[in-house]
């Protein structure tokens, strides 16, 4: 979600992975029987499940245990179709920007290993930061739950970014200047923040890394439709 050189970041993406990998393995072996998180057949720390207003469990169809050594956003696709309809935003842009932010790993267990070297670093298949995430929550069906389920529930990261998506497109002005529609400024809004998102509504030029991340969605964009028609 943050701005990023697409060029660039895949390759520091592997390189990251590697090095989390690594700690991983030190963080296993150290926080062993210390009160940690319990520790799934895959290696990756579960969270217990959170509960509403009425004790229950919140639901999730997606939910800890769902990374099997592959990803591809197409897998959700009954997500994006379901929590884009509630957020009123199109499915194809939910869709297109997941496959923008599939550049990094997304085994939780690799994200919470790298978020222990960069607690800044953002979590699940979405890219979402703790300080989003806290506040696109607030009065939405999943304002109960937590940043840091993030990585173990792709369908709380697809609901979430698709009301921050949501949120975004309220901030846009009536009249677009600069020739983007308006999903491709909430994209930018999703990945540079509101108030780029703002400057290039204006007609304000795109620096390379918003350009970067442009490039990619139009270049994902027929992909995310195809994804959601199977």
């Amino acid at each position: 979600m943050a701005a990023v050189k697409a060029k660039s970041r895949s390759g520091r993406w592997w390189l990251a992975a590697a090095v989390a990998l690594v700690l991983l393995w030190a963080v296993t072996h150290h926080d062993s029987g210390s009160g940690s998180p319990t520790a799934s057949a895959s290696g990756a720390a579960t969270q217990s499940p959170s509960t509403g207003g009425s004790g229950s469990p919140s639901p999730s169809p997606s939910a800890t245990g769902w990374y099997t050594g592959s990803y591809d956003p197409a897998q959700f696709a009954a997500q994006v179709r379901s929590r884009s309809k509630e957020a009123g935003v199109d499915p194809q842009l939910v869709m297109a920007v997941l496959y923008n932010e599939a550049y990094k790993p997304h085994d939780p267990a690799v994200e919470r290993a790298w978020q222990k070297l960069k607690p800044s670093a953002a979590f699940g298949i979405a890219n979402m930061h703790e300080a989003t995430f806290d506040e696109t929550k607030e009065g939405r069906p999943f304002a109960d739950r937590q940043w840091t389920q993030l990585p173990d529930d792709p369908d709380l990261a697809i609901e979430a970014e698709a009301w921050y998506l949501h949120d975004l497109a309220t901030q846009l002005p009536s009249h677009l200047s600069g020739g983007l529609t308006k999903d491709e400024l909430l994209a930018l809004g999703y990945n540079t923040g509101p108030g780029n998102m703002l400057l290039f509504a204006e007609g304000v030029k795109l620096g390379p890394s918003a350009q970067s991340y442009l490039d990619e969605l139009r270049s994902n964009w027929a992909k995310a439709g195809t994804a959601l028609a199977s």
